[in-house]
Protein backbone atom coordinates (compact mmCIF):
# COMPACT_ATOMS: atom_id res chain seq x y z
CA UNK A 1 0.00 0.00 0.00
CA UNK A 2 1.82 3.13 1.22
CA UNK A 3 3.64 1.68 3.92
CA UNK A 4 7.69 1.40 3.51
CA UNK A 5 9.47 -1.53 4.19
CA UNK A 6 8.48 -4.40 6.17
CA UNK A 7 6.57 -4.64 9.30
CA UNK A 8 9.25 -3.52 12.33
CA UNK A 9 9.27 -6.48 15.08
CA UNK A 10 12.13 -5.29 16.90
CA UNK A 11 12.85 -1.96 19.45
CA UNK A 12 16.33 -1.78 18.21
CA UNK A 13 15.36 -0.84 14.79
CA UNK A 14 17.26 2.42 13.45
CA UNK A 15 13.86 4.17 13.39
CA UNK A 16 12.97 3.07 16.46
CA UNK A 17 15.77 4.66 18.08
CA UNK A 18 15.90 7.53 16.18
CA UNK A 19 12.23 8.03 17.54
CA UNK A 20 12.60 7.11 21.17
CA UNK A 21 15.63 9.52 21.29
CA UNK A 22 12.86 12.26 20.47
CA UNK A 23 12.14 12.16 24.56
CA UNK A 24 15.37 14.28 25.05
CA UNK A 25 15.10 17.99 23.64
CA UNK A 26 18.78 18.02 22.77
CA UNK A 27 17.93 15.50 20.06
CA UNK A 28 15.10 17.29 19.11
CA UNK A 29 16.99 20.51 18.44
CA UNK A 30 19.96 18.73 16.94
CA UNK A 31 17.44 17.47 14.46
CA UNK A 32 15.64 20.19 14.34
CA UNK A 33 12.37 17.68 14.42
CA UNK A 34 9.95 16.76 17.70
CA UNK A 35 7.55 13.67 18.04
CA UNK A 36 3.84 13.13 18.94
CA UNK A 37 1.50 10.74 19.62
CA UNK A 38 -2.32 10.34 18.47
CA UNK A 39 -4.80 10.75 15.20
CA UNK A 40 -5.93 13.94 16.22
CA UNK A 41 -2.84 15.63 16.49
CA UNK A 42 -1.69 13.85 13.35
CA UNK A 43 -4.83 15.17 11.58
CA UNK A 44 -3.90 19.02 12.88
CA UNK A 45 -0.49 18.74 11.91
CA UNK A 46 -1.76 17.31 8.04
CA UNK A 47 -4.61 20.04 8.25
CA UNK A 48 -1.91 23.15 8.99
CA UNK A 49 0.72 21.99 6.52
CA UNK A 50 3.43 20.85 9.11
CA UNK A 51 6.46 18.96 7.65
CA UNK A 52 6.14 15.32 8.11
CA UNK A 53 9.56 12.99 8.65
CA UNK A 54 7.72 10.00 9.36
CA UNK A 55 4.77 8.39 10.69
CA UNK A 56 4.11 5.34 13.03
CA UNK A 57 1.38 2.91 12.49
CA UNK A 58 0.60 0.17 14.77
CA UNK A 59 0.57 -3.13 12.62
CA UNK A 60 -3.22 -4.22 13.66
CA UNK A 61 -4.70 -0.40 13.03
CA UNK A 62 -2.43 0.63 10.12
CA UNK A 63 -5.08 0.25 7.29
CA UNK A 64 -7.65 1.13 9.54
CA UNK A 65 -5.70 4.69 10.50
CA UNK A 66 -5.31 5.60 7.10
CA UNK A 67 -8.24 4.96 5.65
CA UNK A 68 -9.78 6.67 8.20
CA UNK A 69 -7.77 9.83 7.38
CA UNK A 70 -8.70 9.37 3.91
CA UNK A 71 -12.20 9.63 4.57
CA UNK A 72 -12.06 12.58 7.38
CA UNK A 73 -9.59 14.81 5.07
CA UNK A 74 -9.90 13.71 1.54
CA UNK A 75 -7.45 12.54 -0.47
CA UNK A 76 -3.91 12.55 1.07
CA UNK A 77 -0.26 13.40 -0.44
CA UNK A 78 1.30 10.71 1.28
CA UNK A 79 4.82 11.56 -0.19
CA UNK A 80 4.23 14.60 2.63
CA UNK A 81 4.13 12.40 5.25
CA UNK A 82 8.02 10.97 5.08
CA UNK A 83 8.37 7.71 5.58
CA UNK A 84 5.01 5.33 6.72
CA UNK A 85 6.16 2.93 9.13
CA UNK A 86 4.34 -0.12 10.11
CA UNK A 87 5.45 -1.43 13.97
CA UNK A 88 4.56 -4.72 15.54
CA UNK A 89 1.61 -4.16 18.14
CA UNK A 90 4.06 -5.24 20.98
CA UNK A 91 6.83 -2.91 20.06
CA UNK A 92 4.39 -0.17 18.91
CA UNK A 93 2.45 -0.01 22.53
CA UNK A 94 6.52 -0.05 24.19
CA UNK A 95 6.86 2.62 22.55
CA UNK A 96 4.11 5.22 22.79
CA UNK A 97 3.65 7.59 25.23
CA UNK A 98 0.29 7.24 25.52
CA UNK A 99 -1.61 5.19 28.12
CA UNK A 100 -4.25 3.87 25.50
CA UNK A 101 -1.98 4.08 22.12
CA UNK A 102 -4.11 5.14 18.92
CA UNK A 103 -1.97 3.65 16.46
CA UNK A 104 -0.12 6.72 15.15
CA UNK A 105 3.33 8.36 16.47
CA UNK A 106 4.23 11.11 14.19
CA UNK A 107 7.77 12.94 13.78
CA UNK A 108 6.94 16.21 12.58
CA UNK A 109 9.88 19.27 11.53
CA UNK A 110 10.35 22.16 13.31
CA UNK A 111 7.82 25.10 12.70
CA UNK A 112 10.08 27.95 10.56
CA UNK A 113 7.82 30.75 12.31
CA UNK A 114 9.40 29.48 16.00
CA UNK A 115 12.80 32.15 16.70
CA UNK A 116 15.03 30.94 18.59
CA UNK A 117 17.95 33.78 19.41
CA UNK A 118 15.21 37.20 18.80
CA UNK A 119 16.89 39.38 21.59
CA UNK A 120 15.35 42.83 20.82
CA UNK A 121 11.92 43.95 18.75
CA UNK A 122 13.42 47.15 17.35
CA UNK A 123 11.35 49.85 15.96
CA UNK A 124 10.25 47.44 12.33
CA UNK A 125 9.82 44.37 14.27
CA UNK A 126 7.89 46.62 16.58
CA UNK A 127 5.82 48.19 13.11
CA UNK A 128 4.95 44.55 11.98
CA UNK A 129 3.29 43.76 15.26
CA UNK A 130 1.65 47.01 16.44
CA UNK A 131 -1.70 45.82 16.23
CA UNK A 132 -0.69 42.11 17.66
CA UNK A 133 -2.67 41.00 20.94
CA UNK A 134 0.56 39.90 22.91
CA UNK A 135 1.08 37.44 26.46
CA UNK A 136 4.80 37.47 27.61
CA UNK A 137 5.76 34.32 29.27
CA UNK A 138 8.89 33.97 32.22
CA UNK A 139 10.26 31.00 33.05
CA UNK A 140 7.13 28.69 32.59
CA UNK A 141 9.14 25.16 33.11
CA UNK A 142 6.12 23.09 33.22
CA UNK A 143 5.74 21.78 29.64
CA UNK A 144 2.40 20.54 29.88
CA UNK A 145 1.30 24.37 31.32
CA UNK A 146 3.02 25.30 28.27
CA UNK A 147 1.09 23.74 25.75
CA UNK A 148 -2.29 24.55 28.28
CA UNK A 149 -1.50 28.22 27.36
CA UNK A 150 -0.69 28.28 23.53
CA UNK A 151 -4.27 26.36 23.49
CA UNK A 152 -5.60 28.92 25.76
CA UNK A 153 -3.56 31.74 23.50
CA UNK A 154 -5.06 30.91 20.35
CA UNK A 155 -8.67 29.92 21.67
CA UNK A 156 -8.65 33.58 22.97
CA UNK A 157 -7.09 35.18 20.05
CA UNK A 158 -3.99 36.05 20.82
CA UNK A 159 -1.41 36.68 17.72
CA UNK A 160 1.84 35.99 19.42
CA UNK A 161 2.87 34.62 22.31
CA UNK A 162 6.78 35.96 23.89
CA UNK A 163 8.25 33.38 25.92
CA UNK A 164 11.78 33.79 27.67
CA UNK A 165 14.89 31.61 26.98
CA UNK A 166 14.56 29.37 29.76
CA UNK A 167 10.43 28.47 29.40
CA UNK A 168 9.45 24.51 29.02
CA UNK A 169 10.54 23.20 25.29
CA UNK A 170 7.52 23.35 23.30
CA UNK A 171 8.05 20.65 21.34
CA UNK A 172 8.31 18.33 24.33
CA UNK A 173 5.62 15.76 23.87
CA UNK A 174 3.72 16.74 26.95
CA UNK A 175 3.54 20.47 25.60
CA UNK A 176 2.54 19.23 22.01
CA UNK A 177 -0.36 16.92 23.38
CA UNK A 178 -1.73 19.73 26.32
CA UNK A 179 -1.38 22.21 22.82
CA UNK A 180 -4.01 19.81 21.12
CA UNK A 181 -2.34 21.12 17.72
CA UNK A 182 -3.03 24.49 18.09
CA UNK A 183 0.81 24.86 18.58
CA UNK A 184 0.88 24.11 14.72
CA UNK A 185 -0.05 27.98 13.58
CA UNK A 186 0.79 29.94 17.05
CA UNK A 187 2.94 32.51 16.65
CA UNK A 188 5.85 32.16 19.33
CA UNK A 189 8.84 33.75 20.01
CA UNK A 190 11.60 32.79 22.35
CA UNK A 191 13.63 35.41 23.40
CA UNK A 192 17.58 35.42 25.27
CA UNK A 193 15.83 38.93 27.18
CA UNK A 194 12.52 39.34 28.19
CA UNK A 195 12.99 42.39 30.33
CA UNK A 196 14.75 44.25 27.28
CA UNK A 197 11.82 43.33 25.04
CA UNK A 198 8.98 45.06 27.68
CA UNK A 199 11.02 47.97 27.76
CA UNK A 200 10.93 48.05 23.73
CA UNK A 201 7.15 47.47 24.14
CA UNK A 202 6.75 50.14 26.63
CA UNK A 203 8.81 52.75 24.93
CA UNK A 204 6.42 52.45 21.86
CA UNK A 205 3.66 53.46 24.11
CA UNK A 206 1.98 49.92 24.78
CA UNK A 207 1.34 49.49 28.33
CA UNK A 208 2.64 45.88 29.75
CA UNK A 209 1.01 44.55 33.05
CA UNK A 210 3.06 42.01 35.09
CA UNK A 211 0.93 39.32 36.98
CA UNK A 212 2.48 39.74 40.51
CA UNK A 213 1.27 40.83 44.15
CA UNK A 214 3.24 44.25 44.26
CA UNK A 215 2.58 47.54 45.64
CA UNK A 216 0.70 48.86 41.61
CA UNK A 217 -1.09 45.98 41.24
CA UNK A 218 -4.50 46.87 40.23
CA UNK A 219 -7.84 44.53 40.31
CA UNK A 220 -8.45 42.47 36.99
CA UNK A 221 -11.75 43.58 35.68
CA UNK A 222 -11.16 47.08 37.78
CA UNK A 223 -9.68 48.93 34.55
CA UNK A 224 -10.47 49.42 30.73
CA UNK A 225 -7.80 47.11 28.56
CA UNK A 226 -6.65 49.01 25.52
CA UNK A 227 -5.33 47.93 22.44
CA UNK A 228 -1.67 47.22 22.13
CA UNK A 229 -1.99 46.07 26.31
CA UNK A 230 0.26 43.54 27.17
CA UNK A 231 0.36 41.10 29.96
CA UNK A 232 3.06 39.11 31.69
CA UNK A 233 2.58 35.54 33.28
CA UNK A 234 5.75 34.14 35.38
CA UNK A 235 6.88 31.08 36.66
CA UNK A 236 4.69 28.46 38.66
CA UNK A 237 6.49 28.61 42.27
CA UNK A 238 8.46 32.24 42.23
CA UNK A 239 6.55 34.71 39.98
CA UNK A 240 8.09 37.25 37.83
CA UNK A 241 11.37 38.03 38.26
CA UNK A 242 12.38 41.50 39.65
CA UNK A 243 13.89 43.10 36.35
CA UNK A 244 10.78 41.91 34.18
CA UNK A 245 8.62 43.43 36.79
CA UNK A 246 10.58 46.72 36.93
CA UNK A 247 10.17 46.63 33.30
CA UNK A 248 7.06 46.57 33.17
CA UNK A 249 4.92 49.69 32.97
CA UNK A 250 1.89 48.34 35.07
CA UNK A 251 0.81 45.29 37.54
CA UNK A 252 -2.24 43.67 37.59
CA UNK A 253 -3.72 40.93 40.11
CA UNK A 254 -6.32 38.05 39.78
CA UNK A 255 -9.11 38.62 42.03
CA UNK A 256 -9.18 35.24 44.31
CA UNK A 257 -10.64 33.87 47.77
CA UNK A 258 -8.67 32.35 50.66
CA UNK A 259 -9.37 28.94 50.15
CA UNK A 260 -6.18 28.83 47.61
CA UNK A 261 -2.50 30.38 47.87
CA UNK A 262 -2.40 30.94 44.10
CA UNK A 263 -3.86 29.76 40.31
CA UNK A 264 -2.10 27.02 38.37
CA UNK A 265 0.33 29.10 35.62
CA UNK A 266 -1.68 27.79 32.90
CA UNK A 267 -5.22 29.24 34.80
CA UNK A 268 -3.89 32.28 35.32
CA UNK A 269 -2.31 32.68 32.05
CA UNK A 270 -6.26 31.80 30.44
CA UNK A 271 -8.22 33.93 33.11
CA UNK A 272 -5.53 37.11 32.26
CA UNK A 273 -5.80 36.15 28.25
CA UNK A 274 -10.09 36.11 28.63
CA UNK A 275 -9.86 39.47 30.46
CA UNK A 276 -7.50 41.25 27.68
CA UNK A 277 -8.48 40.05 24.51
CA UNK A 278 -12.33 39.32 25.40
CA UNK A 279 -13.37 42.63 23.16
CA UNK A 280 -11.80 41.62 20.13
CA UNK A 281 -13.39 37.72 20.19
CA UNK A 282 -15.09 37.46 17.22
Amino acid sequence: MYFAGDVIRSRQNKNLVELCKLTDRKNREAGRVFRFDGIKLLEEAIAKSVDLAAVFLRESDAEKIVGGLQKRLGILDFDRFGKILVVADEVFDRISEEKSPEGVITIAKYIDKFQKNVTIYNSADFFDMKNDRIVLLESVRDPSNIGAVIRSAAALGIDRLIISRDCADIYHPRAVRASMGTLFDQQIDRVENLATVIASFASHGRRVFAATLDERAVRLGSFDVRGGDCVVIGNEGHGLSDAVIAACTDSVMIPMSTRAESFNAAVAASILMWEFAKQDIR
